[in-house]
C-alpha cells in the first residue's frame, strides 16, 4: 500500500482481514463497497491553478454505478466530481494548503450509507528539500513520486515515517482484541526487539484500551470505542532492545474513532410554546424548534431533518403549518386562523438523523403548542336595539340605564373592552356613558340636572367601540349602535325668589308700619297647583314683618343706619317660601336694604376726659368732634363754650383748628389741682343742623419737670381706683395671715418634736440602763493592763458633735472629765494603796460621778496582797454628807434616786 524510504527505521504493516483470507487461498471475498485506500498521500505543485486536477480516488462501488455521490470536506478550496477526480476550486499556494487531511465522503443515495477516506496534500518543494519522503499512490503513481533527477539533489537524511491516522469504527462487536496495525523495525533482523505504546488509552487513563504485542509489534484495540466519549487517541510507539536501549525514534500514532449512528436526536425542550396572531397570512413565522444529535454533525449520522407528524385540531385544514426540515422553523401555510374558533393548535414534531432517511435514520419527537393570539376582528354588538330608563328631575350622578354588549374577542383585553359614545339626542351634554370595567356594560349616567318642565323625555343614540381599532377589512355593523329612551319624572321643586338677593334703597328713620316692598317667590312646578306661604327666617334687629300670603314686607321698628346690625349701610334679612306639595319644599331669599343717612345724630366731643398741669405752659388741649352720621350731615363742626357756669368762659377759651378739631386752653396762668367739667357746644353741618352740649372732663394736677402728674389724683386718673386699692389691701392681709399661720405651725411642730422624746415610759426605757463592763482586771501577774480603758465608757459619738436639741434629758451632762491618776505600766506592789487612795479622792471630787459610778478597777488581787482587805477602806466623806438634790434636775429617771438619797431625813 505504501512504498518505504531506504532510511526509514520502522515498517508499518496494515493487516486486513480480506487480504488474509485471499492469502490463505480460501476463495475470493465478497464485494464490499469502499475506497481502495483509506489514506492517500499526494504531492501537489507549489502553485495550483484553479480547475487543475490533483488526483483521482478509486471507489469500489460493487455495481452501484451512478448512485454514488462524492463530497469533499473543504468545498471552498477543492471540488470532486462524480468520477472521483479532485480539482482545485481556486488558485492555491504552498502557504494556503490545508494542514489537516481532506475527508472524501462517498454516499449511497439509496441506502444513505457513507464511506470516508483521508487525503494528505504535500507541496512538491518539501519533497525536493527532503522534508517529506516520497509518497506513492496506487492510482496516481506519476504524481506520487518525485522526479528521479531530483534524487541527487536531495540530501540524505534519516527521517521517520509520518504514520497516517488509523480509522477505527466505534461500537465494534469484536472479537477482541482486534488487530489494528503491525509495527516493525528493520533492526529486528540482527537482534531481538521489544515494542510498546504509550499515551492515553494505553498506559494512561483510560488505560487498557490499546495493547501491543511486545514481540510481534501488533497493535490491537481491546474493547469497543465510543466516539461521543473520545473521538481520537494519540499514541507513541517505541522499539527497544533486550537491554532497554532505544533503537528507533518513537513513532506518533493517531487513531480516529469513526462515527456510527448510535445516538438518537434529542429536542432541547419536550414542549415548545409559540404564538401566532389570528388572521395571519400564509408564510407568517411562528416559532423554531431545535434538536441535537451527539453523532458527528459532519456525517449523515448527525445531520437532522424535521417533520410535522400531526396537527390537532385539523381545522380549518389539516396542514395549517409547515416546518423547515433543516432549521426547524415553523410557519403558516394556510389562511383561516381564527382564535374564536380554534384558540390553540398542538403539533407533533419529529427530528430524524441520516438526513431524514426513514430506513436508516433514528428519530425522536416533541410537542409544539401554538396559541392563536387575539386581534380586534369582532366589534362589540348591543344585545338590544333600544334600552329604556327613567330619572327624577334635578338628580345628578345617577345611573338611568345599563347597556349590555357582546364581543367575541378575548375578554379583558383592549380588543374586548368597550367604549361608549353618545352620538345624538343630548345637545346640552346632560348624560355620559362610562364603562363598567367588570361587566363591560355601558352605564348611562346623568351629569347635569334635568328639568321636567323643560323636557319630559330624552332619546339618546349610543355607539359602542373597542379600545383599539378594528382590524383591517372589518367594518362596524349596525348592531354596534343602540337607542336609549329616558323618561323624566316630575318631583316637587322648591320655590325660588327672583331676584335673589333683592336690593332696596331707603332712608333711615322710616317709621313703623311702613311698607318697604313685596318679596315674592316663584314655583317651578308649573304642572302642579300649589300655594306658597312666606315666613321670616332671619331678621337680626327685628325691624321687619312679611305677609304670609303675599310676601309684602313692612317695618315694625325705626330703621337706624347707625345700628350695629348694619354693615356698610346694608341690612340683610332672610325669608322662607314654602309650598304645600307632598312633601313640602321650601326656598330662601335675601332682602338687602341700603339705608341712606339722615341727620339724626348730634355730635359729641372726643376724648371725654383729659389732664393738664397746674403751671407749665402752654396749657392747651386738642379735641375733636364725633358724629354718627355721614357727610354732609357731620362735619365741619362749630365749637363754642357754654355760658354757664360763668367761670368757664373766664378760665377757658376754645379755638377751632379745622372742620373737625379744636383746642381748649387756659386763660389764666395758674389753676389749682382738681377736676373740672367744661361744657362745649358742638354743631354739625346738616341741612337741619343738630347741636349738642358735651362735657369735657379736665383733671388739673401737679407735675414734675417732665410734665407728668405726681399727686394722687394722677394715680386715680391713671386707673388706680378704689377697687384696685381695696384689692391690694386684701392681698397684703392674706399674705400676713399666711405668714402668721406658718410661724404657728413651726412652733407647734417644734413642741411636738420635743414631746416625742417623752413618749416612752421612763421605767420601760432601757437606753443607758445597762452599762456594759466588758473589761476585767487580771491577777497580780497581769500588770500590763491599760487602766485608761476602765474609766467611764465614752459613747460612740462624742458629745461635742451632738446637736443641742437632740440630747436626752437623762444623759450625762457636759462637764470636764476629772483627771484620774495614771498608774505606771509595772508598778511595785507596795504603791497599790497610794494608787487606790488617789483614785478615791478623784472619784469623790467628780461632780459627774453619781449616778455614773465609774468602774474602779483594782487589778491587783489575790491573797498575800500588801493592800489588805478592801473593806477597811473608807471614803473621805460618807454618803450621808452628800447633797443629792441636784438629781432632780437630771430628769424623771433620777428623781427616785433624789428621793432616796436627798436631804430629807425621811
Amino acid at each position: 500500500m505504501c512504498s518505504l524510504h531506504e532510511g526509514s527505521g520502522l515498517l508499518l504493516l496494515l493487516v486486513l482481514a480480506g487480504l488474509q483470507i485471499a492469502a490463505e487461498g480460501r476463495g475470493a471475498p465478497p464485494c464490499r463497497p469502499g475506497f481502495s485506500e483509506d489514506v492517500y498521500k499526494v504531492v501537489v505543485p507549489d502553485i495550483t491553478e484553479k480547475g487543475q486536477p490533483l488526483f483521482n480516488v478509486r471507489f469500489v462501488s460493487c455495481g452501484r454505478g451512478g448512485l454514488m455521490r462524492f463530497e469533499c470536506s473543504n468545498p471552498s478550496d477543492f471540488r470532486i466530481e462524480a468520477d472521483g477526480v479532485l480539482y482545485a476550486a481556486r488558485t492555491l499556494q504552498r502557504s494556503t494548503l490545508p494542514v489537516s487531511p481532506l475527508l472524501i465522503t462517498a454516499s449511497d443515495a439509496a441506502t444513505q450509507q457513507q464511506w470516508v477516506a483521508q487525503v494528505t496534500l504535500v507541496p512538491r518543494q518539501q519533497v525536493q528539500e527532503g522534508a517529506v519522503p516520497p509518497v506513492m499512490s496506487k492510482d496516481l503513481k506519476e504524481i506520487a513520486f518525485p522526479p528521479r533527477n531530483m534524487d541527487s539533489q536531495l540530501k540524505r537524511m534519516k527521517r521517520d515515517w509520518v504514520i497516517p491516522p488509523i480509522n477505527v469504527p466505534e461500537n465494534s462487536r469484536g472479537p477482541f482484541p482486534q488487530e489494528l496495525v503491525r509495527i516493525r523495525s528493520d533492526h529486528d533482523k540482527n537482534r531481538s526487539l521489544r515494542y510498546s505504546v504509550t499515551g492515553p488509552g494505553a498506559d494512561q487513563p483510560p488505560t487498557g484500551i490499546f495493547i501491543i504485542d511486545p514481540i510481534s509489534g501488533e497493535l490491537s484495540v481491546n474493547k469497543p470505542l465510543d466516539r461521543e466519549h473520545i473521538s481520537n487517541f494519540h499514541l507513541r510507539a517505541h522499539a527497544v532492545d533486550l537491554n532497554g536501549n532505544q533503537v528507533e525514534n518513537p513513532i506518533d500514532i493517531v487513531i480516529n474513532v469513526i462515527d456510527m449512528n448510535d445516538n438518537r436526536p434529542e429536542f432541547t425542550h419536550q414542549i415548545w410554546n409559540g404564538t401566532v396572531p389570528e388572521g395571519s397570512k400564509p408564510g407568517s413565522f411562528v416559532m423554531t424548534v431545535t434538536a441535537v444529535d451527539k453523532d458527528d454533525p459532519k456525517t449523515a449520522n448527525g445531520m437532522l431533518r424535521y417533520k410535522i407528524l400531526s396537527q390537532n385540531p385539523e381545522s380549518p385544514t389539516s396542514n395549517m403549518f409547515t416546518i423547515n426540515n433543516k432549521t426547524g422553523g415553523i410557519i403558516t401555510v394556510a389562511a383561516g386562523l381564527d382564535r374564536e374558533k380554534v384558540p390553540q393548535y398542538t403539533l407533533i414534531i419529529q427530528a430524524s438523523d441520516m438526513e431524514g432517511n426513514p430506513m436508516y435514520g433514528l428519530s425522536n419527537t416533541a410537542t409544539a403548542v401554538i396559541r392563536v393570539t387575539d386581534i380586534n376582528d369582532n366589534p362589540p354588538e348591543f344585545t338590544a336595539e333600544t334600552f329604556f330608563g327613567e330619572v327624577p328631575e334635578n338628580r345628578v350622578n345617577v345611573i338611568v340605564a345599563n347597556l349590555t354588549v357582546t364581543d367575541k374577542d378575548q375578554p379583558n383585553t383592549p380588543a374586548w373592552n368597550a367604549v361608549y359614545k353618545i352620538t345624538g339626542g343630548d345637545p346640552t351634554g346632560r348624560f355620559s356613558v362610562p364603562t363598567d370595567p367588570t361587566t363591560n356594560e355601558g352605564l348611562v349616567t346623568v351629569v347635569k340636572p334635568i328639568d321636567y318642565e323643560t323636557s319630559r323625555t330624552y332619546v339618546l343614540t349610543v355607539e359602542a367601540r373597542n379600545e383599539v381599532s378594528l382590524a383591517k377589512g372589518i367594518h362596524t355593523p349596525r348592531q354596534s349602535t343602540a337607542t336609549v329612551s329616558i323618561r323624566v319624572i316630575d318631583v316637587n321643586e322648591s320655590p325660588y325668589f327672583e331676584p335673589n338677593p333683592k336690593f332696596v334703597r331707603l332712608e333711615e328713620g322710616m317709621m313703623p308700619q311702613s311698607t318697604l316692598t313685596t318679596f315674592s317667590a316663584q314655583d317651578p312646578d308649573r304642572f302642579m297647583q300649589q300655594t306658597i306661604r312666606y315666613s321670616k327666617l332671619s331678621d337680626p334687629a327685628n325691624w321687619l314683618r312679611i305677609d304670609t300670603n303675599t310676601g309684602r314686607i313692612t317695618t315694625i321698628a325705626i330703621l337706624d343706619r347707625e345700628s350695629p346690625y348694619v354693615k356698610n349701610n346694608l341690612y340683610n334679612a332672610t325669608f322662607l317660601a314654602t309650598d304645600n306639595g307632598i312633601p313640602p319644599a321650601s326656598g330662601t331669599g335675601t332682602l338687602q336694604i341700603f339705608l341712606l343717612d339722615i341727620n339724626d345724630n348730634a355730635p359729641r366731643v372726643s376724648p371725654h376726659e383729659v389732664e393738664i398741669c397746674e403751671k407749665p405752659d402752654p396749657n392747651a388741649i386738642n379735641i375733636t368732634a364725633f358724629d354718627g352720621d355721614l357727610s354732609p350731615n357731620a362735619g365741619p363742626f362749630a365749637f363754642e363754650l357754654a355760658n354757664r357756669p360763668t367761670d368757664v368762659r373766664r378760665n377757658w377759651t376754645i379755638t377751632r383748628i379745622s372742620g373737625d378739631y379744636a383746642q381748649v386752653s387756659l386763660k389764666i396762668g395758674f389753676l389749682e389741682s382738681g377736676i373740672y367739667e367744661i361744657p362745649i357746644i358742638i354743631t354739625d353741618s346738616g341741612n337741619l343742623p343738630m347741636s349738642n352740649t358735651s362735657y369735657l372732663r379736665i383733671k388739673v394736677c401737679q407735675c414734675d419737670i417732665n410734665g407728668d402728674c405726681t399727686d394722687q389724683q394722677h394715680i386715680m386718673a391713671a386707673g388706680l381706683g378704689t377697687g384696685a386699692i381695696i384689692s391690694i389691701l386684701l392681698c397684703i392681709i392674706i399674705l400676713l395671715i399666711l405668714v402668721l399661720m406658718f410661724v404657728v405651725w413651726m412652733k407647734r411642730r417644734d413642741k411636738e418634736r420635743q414631746a416625742k422624746q417623752l413618749l416612752i415610759d421612763p421605767e420601760d426605757d432601757v437606753r443607758d440602763n445597762i452599762l456594759k463592763y466588758d473589761e476585767e482586771g487580771g491577777g497580780e501577774e497581769d500588770q500590763d493592763y491599760d487602766l485608761s480603758q476602765l474609766q467611764q465608757p465614752d459613747t460612740i459619738e462624742p458629745d461635742a458633735i451632738k446637736p443641742v436639741g437632740i440630747r436626752r434629758l437623762d444623759e450625762r451632762p457636759l462637764h470636764p472629765e476629772p483627771q484620774y491618776p495614771m498608774r505606771s505600766a509595772a508598778p511595785h506592789p507596795g504603791d497599790i494603796g497610794d494608787f487606790i487612795n488617789e483614785g478615791l479622792k478623784a472619784a469623790d471630787n467628780d461632780p459627774t460621778a453619781p449616778p455614773y459610778d465609774s468602774l474602779l478597777v483594782f487589778d491587783y488581787e489575790g491573797s498575800g496582797s500588801t493592800a489588805g482587805s478592801l473593806s477597811s477602806l473608807n471614803s473621805s466623806s460618807s454618803g450621808g454628807d452628800q447633797d443629792y438634790d441636784y438629781l432632780n434636775d437630771w430628769g424623771p429617771r433620777f428623781r427616785k434616786l433624789a428621793d432616796m438619797y436627798g436631804g430629807s431625813d425621811d
